[in-house]
């Protein structure tokens, strides 16, 4: 009796302990959601901008005031890596310190430390010595962020052979300026490798292209050029020869075009190389749209061996986050679409439920889908977005530490292209969408007038049809607003400089509406002038 008394006690005793412990639990919870939420209404008003609370840009977990608050901290602790450029291997911080700084959930600090990862900036190491390691950004995934997005929405090779045609002349232009001893060997061991690969029918010969890119020192140039023949040598379809001395005399024709070029830059005649490139870019549009040429969202998918690049969790989603996009671009789905459901996904992909939804989350990023709940639910496709992979190339070119001068070189070859474009494709309907273009007004708030100016060019960018410009001009403009420093500050000079971009773009648009394409360029071009000294 004595004994079942006891047990009874100590059966009652652990339920009020246990209880006790709940309470407490819960408690502690509560206490922490709280202070949370004030943690992230402090950080909100710190950014400057209201709390998010209906927005709508939901991540796989179903948190939109937390992607958002995120991307900020992200990019205040981008701008703090940057600014303080500690060396590589370096330990920034602690997550426990993050967390004191920035004043946010755990939830929010490890979804900004994602994006940092993913830019490649830093990378967060577990256990007793870890913390945020500082990490050198590699270019080669930054492209490929940038080639996925161009093939999600439909680039054509038209589109990228239009852009190469403006910016590789400009490559051999400056290659000839710059060539060194060492160059020259480069570029004769480049002719030697394209050589040793075969006939054309074995694939195209890009290896020069990329080469005379990286030689001329501007390295925005280098990367844009990079992209484009990596989009140029996958998608592009070989038109088939009409037999085989056809094919001998084509690839004979390429080598002697490159040979011609590589001399033009060795002998550093700067205007011969721009001019022959020219007309080996001519000669290989002319080739390559002599065949029918699909756009390149509808290409075939790559194999599973894609998968298997590189190690852990991180890499490993990435993995799956490139395959995703490849297939959602290659399905012909359209926004509003399911592509599948998580199980399903997950379960074809065999990765861990961690490792899809750190998947998930990247394509979200890239507002390529997103993750919908419920019984209706699944990876809903999303209308796409250039911001995401123009950030990622952006964070690459701030840590290059690429100047001003290299900025505006290819800003100004692309600005004027666009233009040039446009002028080819002027009609009524074009015409009348290029005058509502000009938002700037001579009574808008000076606080405006730098976004709406960025916001006209690209306009004119999208006029043009072409995604490969409307994304590089996305690029160049969030490196260049690092450089901007507002000299602009009384009220007087704010309203004339307001009055004076107004004036600027009516011109500018005045000429291209009268199909005056010189007198474009030509105000184009004393634009951007003025806008370089404002800005600097």
């Amino acid at each position: 009796m004595t004994g079942r008394t006891g047990d009874g006690w100590e059966i009652t005793f652990r339920r009020y302990v246990s209880r006790r412990a709940r309470w407490a639990a819960e408690r502690k919870r509560l206490l922490y959601l709280v202070g949370r939420k004030r943690r992230e209404r402090h950080v909100t008003a710190k950014a400057g901008r209201p709390a998010p609370s209906a927005a709508r840009d939901v991540n796989s977990r179903g948190r939109p005031h937390e992607v958002k608050l995120a991307r900020r901290v992200a990019r205040r602790l981008e701008q703090e890596l940057l600014e303080a450029a500690p060396p590589v291997g370096t330990v920034y911080a602690s997550e426990s310190e993050l967390l004191e700084r920035f004043g946010v959930s755990p939830a929010v600090l490890r979804e900004a430390i994602r994006l940092v990862e993913h830019h490649g900036l830093a990378l967060m190491r577990r256990g007793p010595y870890g913390g945020l390691i500082v990490q050198a950004p590699d270019a080669r995934p930054l492209t490929n962020a940038v080639v996925v997005y161009l093939e999600h929405i439909g680039t054509t090779i038209e589109d990228l052979l239009g852009v190469r045609k403006l910016i590789e002349p400009l490559a051999a232009r400056l290659a000839a300026q710059n060539l060194t001893e060492e160059h020259i060997e480069d570029l004769r061991a480049a002719l030697a490798e394209e050589r040793s690969r075969g006939d054309l029918s074995q694939g195209m010969r890009n290896v020069m292209h990329v080469l005379v890119g990286r030689i001329g020192g501007n390295r925005v140039l280098g990367l844009f050029v990079d992209v484009l023949v990596q989009l140029t040598e996958r998608y592009a379809r070989i038109p088939p020869p009409p037999g085989e001395d056809a094919v001998k005399e084509l690839t004979a024709a390429s080598d002697h075009a490159h040979e011609r070029i590589t001399d033009a830059i060795v002998g550093r005649n700067a205007m011969l190389a721009e001019h022959r490139t020219v007309r080996h870019l001519d000669a290989m549009r002319e080739w390559l749209l002599s065949t029918r040429q699909e756009p390149i969202r509808s290409r075939p998918v790559g194999s599973e061996d894609e998968l298997q690049v590189g190690h852990g969790k991180q890499k490993l989603a990435e993995a799956v986050a490139r395959r995703l996009m490849a297939e959602i671009a290659a399905s012909g789905k359209g926004v509003g679409e399911i592509y599948g459901s998580e199980a399903a996904l997950q379960a074809r992909f065999d990765v861990s439920r961690a490792v899809f939804r750190e998947a998930v989350r990247l394509l979200e990023f890239h507002s390529v889908a997103r993750m919908r709940r419920g019984p209706n639910g699944g990876l809903v496709i999303t209308r796409p977005d250039p911001s995401a992979s123009a950030e990622a190339m952006a964070v690459y070119l701030k840590y290059e530490r690429v100047d001003a001068g290299e900025l505006r070189t290819v800003r100004d070859v692309i600005e004027l292209g666009v233009l040039e474009t446009l002028n080819e494709r002027l009609d009524p309907a074009l015409a009348q969408r290029l005058r509502e273009a000009n938002r700037v007004r001579s009574d808008t708030p000076g606080d405006e007038v730098a976004d709406l100016s960025f916001d006209f060019h690209i306009r004119l960018a999208e006029l043009t049809g072409n995604p490969v410009l409307v994304l590089f001009l996305h690029i160049l403009f969030a490196v260049w607003k690092d450089h901007a420093t507002g000299q602009v500050s009384s009220e007087s000079e704010r309203a004339e400089a307001t009055a004076m971009v107004a004036h600027v773009h009516d011109r500018i648009l005045e000429a291209v509406l009268a199909g005056d394409l010189p007198l474009a360029r030509h105000r184009m071009h004393r634009h951007l002038e003025a806008l370089d000294a404002w800005w600097h």
